[in-house]
Order: structure tokens, then sequence, then C-alpha cells
């Protein structure tokens, strides 16, 4: 596979892609299971799509399916059939169209994709061969100000990918100082975050803090930035995104998932866009690949076998022409592995997620 060697970049595109990206997503003159028009542009759709070696007959799981990127990718790339995976309720709703011109060959499911194994057998799929994932918020949930995770529009503080648990208002008006600055710092890297605590639990005793504008306004009071510099509680809402949806132990169980659906030779793709992220991906991989040496003065331990080969030595990252045509993707990083014979390991990567408060202590108000 040529990708072990590339120093970071996609330098070269499979046969066809050229016709993927917003042409596809434009739903013009695009392939034909397009769907329809799409604001949300996939991030390394064609590396992806060629590291999930994509063919007739195979069965694949989009367990992010956002606006159907890498959906309608597949799809077009070969008879093959996705299940596609959605938290977000109006994602799967937007989704109908695909599904309808995708002639039986897309099911799509609202679930979270920590599930993506269970998803599968429901749908009568004990092993499937390929599993991508584009992580992170989408465009639509960006541009929708009734969502709460920009603070670009003014509205309701929830920023919750789903319909269930704790929002981004109960958590800032509920987490003690010293564990909202973790959060802050841990999920956010803001250096500020001691200060920003401080002053989002001032503000709270004066009044609840129910507003994107409003937690803004009080981080933008203490973290300052230059022109040019990205706007101060950037940070600071990445945090408490991720901390309402347990992003990080939600990629952590997906991994795993994905690990005991994979056939053997089975492809996973992940698609991340902040170090966090990408630190998991690449330490789960890299474990999973490892093959142990036991020194012969030990007793006789069972090393267990690796359970992927790597297929990306390094995260392919977008090329100049796509960032240009797409700046969202500046900050995507891809990185691939393929399923080997050895039977799936017990032990997660639980042990890389930050110490962080349970997001049920909330709920229970504690």
């Amino acid at each position: 596979m040529a990708y072990a060697a590339l120093s970071g970049s996609f330098a070269h595109r499979p046969e066809g892609c050229l016709g993927w990206g917003t042409g596809m997503m434009a739903g013009s003159d695009g392939p034909a299971v397009a769907g329809g028009p799409a604001r949300h542009v996939p991030v390394l759709v064609c590396p992806a799509i060629e590291l999930l070696n994509v063919r007739d007959g195979s069965i694949y799981i989009d367990g992010t399916f956002g606006a159907g990127g890498y959906t309608s990718a597949i799809l077009s790339a070969a008879n093959a059939q996705v299940i596609g995976i959605d938290r977000d309720q109006s994602a799967v709703a937007n989704g109908a169209g695909l599904v309808r011109s995708a002639n039986g060959r897309l099911t799509l499911v609202e679930e979270r994709f920590s599930a993506l194994d269970r998803v599968a057998e429901k749908f009568g799929h004990e092993l499937v061969d390929g599993v991508v994932l584009d992580l992170g918020v989408s465009s639509m949930q960006l541009d929708e100000a009734g969502r709460g995770f920009s603070f670009r529009f003014d509205g309701p503080l929830d920023m919750r990918m789903g319909t269930d648990g704790p929002s981004a208002a109960d958590v800032v008006a509920q987490v003690s100082e010293r564990d909202l600055a973790d959060i802050i710092f841990q999920l956010g890297e803001e250096r500020h975050s001691r200060a920003v605590a401080r002053a989002i639990v001032a503000a709270r005793g004066r009044e609840p803090i129910r507003t994107t504008r409003a937690l803004a306004d009080i981080v933008g009071r203490v973290v300052r930035t230059k022109p040019g510099q990205i706007h101060p509680a950037t940070r600071t809402f990445q945090a408490l995104r991720i901390f309402v949806n347990e992003e990080l132990a939600e990629l952590a169980a997906a991994l795993v998932a994905a690990e005991r659906v994979l056939k053997p030779s089975g492809r996973l793709v992940v698609v991340t866009f902040h170090s966090l992220e990408d630190r998991i991906v690449k330490t789960f991989l890299a474990e999973r690949s490892r093959t142990m040496n036991v020194s012969r003065h030990l007793p006789d331990i069972e090393v267990p076998a690796p359970t992927f080969r790597l297929l990306t030595k390094r995260p392919v990252a977008p090329d100049e022409a796509e960032i240009a045509e797409n700046p969202r993707a500046r900050s995507a990083k891809l990185r691939a592995g393929e399923r080997s014979e050895a039977p799936p390991r017990e032990a997660g990567v639980t042990s890389l997620l930050p110490r962080l408060p349970a997001l049920d202590d909330i709920v229970r108000g504690g």
C-alpha cells in the first residue's frame, strides 16, 4: 500500500476521485446517489475511499453519517451496501433522500457510533468489510443557531448532538469551578482555563448563562487574542462540546467496536480534526498492530497477536487544493488500519482518556 510511505499529504487521487467533493455533493453533475444538495463538504474523501478498498458486494459502516458525504462516495464507488449511523436526529431525517436514491443499498440508523457493532448485528451482519469515522461537528450543526454549537450565532447554549443528557448550559450552571477549569484545559487546551472558569462561576452567580453569546462575551473578557487569531471563546466552546457529547469516550468505544465487527482484511479509516482525537486513534492502531517480543528468560506468557496492520505509518493530510476549496480540512488527519485474522482484544483504550467528572453526575446534580 503506497500510503505507508507518504509524508503526510495525499499526493495522488484514485481514478474517478476528481468528481468527488463539492461537485458530487451538489447533486447536479455528480453520481446518481449523491442525494441532493448538502452544505457539508466531506474531508479527505478520496484517500478514505481508496483506503477502504470499496468493492462490489461488500458492506461498510459510516459511523458518522452527517450529510452523507462518505456514504455517497462509497455507494458511487461500487455496488456496495452501507449502514449509516448518526446520533443526530436531524441528520438521519435529512438523509431520507439519499436512502431512497440508494435503492436498498443504504440503511440509516439513529444511534451512537460506539454501538456500531451492535447496529450491524441488528441488521444481520456479524462482520463487515469496512468502517469509516469522520469525527467532530458538522457544518450543518455549526450553522444552526438553535443547536448552540457556535458563538457566530446567538442561540440556546445546548451543544448536544443527540436529544438526551445535560446541555452545555447545564454544565456551566452546575459544575464546580475546579472541574470546569479542568474540562476547559484538558478538552479545549485553553491556557487561561482557570480565569475562564472563575469568570463563568462569577457570572452565573448573578444570572443564569443560557445563550451562546452570553458565554462568548464572558470568555472574551478574560481571554485576549490578537487580530487574525481565533475567537477567544473557541477553545472553551470546543471543550464544552466534547464534554457534553462524551466524544472522546465514544471514540475509544467505537474503535474497539470496529475491531470486533471488521472481518479479516476489513479496513478502518478515521478522520480527526484535533490532537485529542488523533492521539487516541494513533495509539489504538499502534498498540493493536504492534508485535510484542518476549524474552526467552521469562516464563511462558500469552502474547496477544496484532489485530490490525497499519496502512498509514503517518497520517494522511489534505493537499493545498482541498484546503483552498474547503478551509475546514486544514486540521484534518486520516489514519487507517487493516484487520488481521487475530481475535479481537478485550482491553479498550480508556487509559488515554482524561480524568474528568462524569457527565452523569451533572444529571444527578452532583
